[in-house]
């Protein structure tokens, strides 16, 4: 199994809030789950395996606890699926504007 090792960047799990610990306020669903933390940094220990309680540093300098889940991660997100209203805005408006010109 790959290690990390001290300075690598890595990726972090935690939990902040058990869902019994969630405001009162927040929604029935919401409140039904954990508030879970995810956090890239560089990391503290020398050497972590996968599942290993580390320390990382933050690119803002901040130290963060956490279960180690990932060791040089892939950027993961996107702007999620396209919203077929949206796609069309840009063809409407190109036709609006060729019919005013």
């Amino acid at each position: 199994m790959k290690k990390a090792k001290q300075g690598d960047w890595v990726k972090i799990h935690s939990i902040v809030l058990k869902p019994s610990e969630r405001a009162a306020n927040i929604p029935a669903d919401t409140k039904k789950v954990p508030l879970e933390l995810w956090a890239k940094g560089w990391l503290e220990e020398k050497e972590a395996s996968i599942g290993a309680e580390v320390t990382v540093k933050t690119v803002t300098g901040r130290l963060l606890k956490g279960t180690l889940s990932a060791i040089n991660p892939a950027i993961e997100h996107d702007f999620g699926e396209p919203i077929p209203e949206l796609l069309e805005i840009g063809v409407e408006l190109r036709r609006l504007l060729r019919e005013e010109g």
